[in-house]
């Protein structure tokens, strides 16, 4: 159990995709776009309670993934 002030253990694993991997997708915040590598879920390790959704992004054509949070990307065309 996490004492106060320290966050508790946490699990890390691939989520389900939104889109097909690939997808172009835009950060609708910064307006940055790439396309979808994978998601990332973080859950507390007692209870398994879902606490982010991380999306994968690189850019097209090859270069440095970055991260967002799922609930901020959506695809470009849209």
């Amino acid at each position: 159990m996490a004492h106060a002030g320290e966050k508790p253990p946490m699990l890390l694993s691939h989520g389900e995709l939104p889109h097909p991997r690939g997808t172009l997708m835009e950060d609708i915040e910064t307006g940055l776009k790439g396309e979808l590598q994978g998601v990332i879920e973080e859950r507390t390790k007692e209870a398994n309670r879902l606490v982010s959704r991380i999306a994968y992004l690189r850019p097209r054509g090859g270069g440095v993934e970055w991260e967002v949070p799922l609930n901020r990307i959506r695809p470009a065309d849209q």
